[in-house]
């Protein structure tokens, strides 16, 4: 169709997972909705493609861990194709040889007491202290949940809207202790490594821990803010809103954002691929549309932008539409990196030194190859001036053990993601050392699968800079700015600013800019969905009123 051709009730700009999930919701609510992708596919960084043909896995994102179960629930997505096989173990950790020379495996399973006894191994009181925290450490993330789909407190609000804000806190936290209140300060301001050194004694605790713990972060395990990873990764998700839940998805991430796709279009929506948005229209302040590269302008009476806020304020509007001191802030929000992902076809199931001969496909799915936490402190210092750590992080997954429709019978799909690596390097480019990363990357995980370089059939290096050029995240940012407790809840993306809101009126943000951040959770879509609806009624009963 011609999408020139009428004044669209909203414009997404973006076709990522939260994009078209801002569009599946207003388009739920009766309003014609436009959403134009630049890619030739949806799904942003949620998406599905070959590495070689007929062998497809999820490029960048690759595990389901907070897809939010509203989201899934209001939209249907399982019967658009939506299903997912809950991991169990969630984590599979190398640990080295013990003192008999043998390799060591340490298992997070679902089953809390199962994950206990996999600790008792190493130190029985380490196995009491993990239920102890666990249990408490859910107790807090379920206090935080309700937040993930609604705005963040309103730091600017005045008279009745900020009474109301007040009695939103108040009622969330009614049942709250005070003891609870300074874990979870605690929690949200500490460094996970003086926490994991408080209560755990053993390195397999730590790591097993640790490898658990917010991908795509920059900091370190010793520096402020990085124990919130812990609070994330147990909230609830997945259809039975399971809390801690983590979920291969059958098709790839790609999945995700298809069944999303389909459920907007099942409502009206309209879903433009291979066009590209130069720029927002603005005339008085005030979005009217957007210009695609090609020059064709659409009109629009709200446009949402899933890009980053970056991307969104510093490229697709013009300098003279932004307040300078808010150009300032968005300028200053930290991004670089600091992730990328190595994709692998394979001729067979790699060997992996160390793992029981009887293990189920769901425990071979899985291997995280962690350091300790004065490793990861160690490759976080390094990346921070644009080194290569010679110790990688490196998460690793075999979803085609899980999925066999990812590639033909007998091969199999291998995914791993990298922690901990510049944007820009101290020496050289990424263009130049992007095959010397991906050897360096395969080596390292040859110590754990002796037998990988043998299968390897084809492979797809992603860099940080790739991320940017391929996915449209700045600086390879794969959370659309860092997670940490300045750049959360209602500093996101900046003060004053935090409810989807922009200083141009009726263009707002729906991507992991926004509250709550990163993940495929859908919150952010969901926010900025129901903020426009709000404001649209607003401004309905204000004209009406007017006559």
């Amino acid at each position: 169709m011609d999408v020139t051709s009428k004044v669209w009730d909203a414009i997404v700009v973006g076709a990522g997972h939260n994009g078209l999930t801002a569009a599946a919701y207003l388009a739920k609510a009766g309003r014609s909705v436009l959403v134009l992708e630049a890619r030739p596919i949806v799904g942003g960084a949620c998406v599905t493609e070959e590495v070689i043909p007929g062998h497809r896995v999820s490029f960048t994102s690759y595990i389901a861990s907070m897809l939010m179960p509203t989201v899934i629930r209001d939209l249907d997505l399982g019967r658009h194709g939506l299903r997912m096989v809950a991991c169990d173990p969630i984590l599979t950790v190398p640990l080295g040889p013990n003192d008999a020379g043998e390799a060591e495996i340490i298992r997070w399973w679902a089953d809390p007491a199962r994950t206990a006894q996999e600790i008792a191994r190493f130190s029985a009181r380490d196995a009491e202290a993990f239920l102890d925290v666990e249990r408490k450490l859910k107790a807090l993330a379920a206090y935080l949940q309700p937040f993930f789909l609604e705005s963040p407190p309103d730091l600017a609000a005045r008279g009745l809207d900020r009474l109301r804000e007040g009695l939103r806190m108040v009622r969330r936290f009614r049942r709250i202790k005070g003891t609870e209140i300074g874990e979870m300060v605690q929690f949200l301001t500490g460094s996970l490594g003086e926490f994991l050194d408080r209560h755990f004694e053993s390195d397999a605790a730590k790591r097993m821990i640790l490898a658990n713990n917010v991908y795509g972060k920059h900091g370190g395990p010793y520096e402020p803010g990085s124990a919130v990873g812990l609070l994330f990764h147990l909230l609830a998700g997945g259809d039975d809103a399971v809390q801690g839940f983590n979920g291969h998805v059958m098709g790839g991430m790609g999945s995700v954002s298809g069944a999303i796709a389909a459920a907007a279009r099942s409502f009206g929506a309209v879903i433009e691929t291979s066009a590209p948005v130069g720029s927002i229209d603005v005339y008085q302040g005030r979005a009217t549309g957007v210009t695609l590269i090609d020059g064709r302008q659409v009109r629009g009476r709200v446009v949402l932008s899933n890009a980053d806020p970056k991307r969104t304020f510093l490229t697709l509007l013009a300098k003279a539409d932004l307040p300078d001191d808010f150009r300032r802030d968005i300028a200053a929000i930290k991004m670089g990196g600091p992730a990328a992902k190595l994709n692998i076809a394979l001729s067979g199931e790699p060997t992996v030194i160390g793992r029981a001969s009887d293990a189920t496909p769901l425990e071979r799915a899985l291997l995280t190859i962690a350091p300790t936490l004065e490793g990861a402190q160690r490759c976080a210092d390094a990346a921070r001036f644009g080194a290569v750590p010679d110790e990688l992080w490196i998460d690793c997954v075999i979803p085609s053990l899980v999925d066999d429709s990812l590639c033909p019978p007998g091969h199999h799909m291998l995914t791993c993601f990298i922690q901990y690596l510049p944007y820009e390097l101290r020496e050289g480019t990424w263009d130049e050392k992007r095959e010397a990363l991906a050897d360096a990357i395969i080596d390292q995980i040859s110590r754990h699968m002796p037998n990988l370089r043998e299968l390897i059939l084809g492979r797809v290096m992603l860099t940080p800079l790739d991320l940017e050029r391929i996915y449209g995240l700045t600086e390879g940012n794969i959370f659309h700015g860092d997670l940490h407790p300045g750049a959360l809840f209602s500093m996101r993306p900046v003060p004053r600013w935090s409810q989807y809101r922009t200083p141009v009126e009726g263009l707002y943000l729906c991507g992991a800019g926004a509250h709550p951040g990163g993940g495929v959770t859908g919150a952010p879509g969901h926010n900025a969905a129901k903020q426009v609806l709000r404001d649209t009624k607003r401004q309905a009963r204000t004209t009406q009123d007017r006559r």
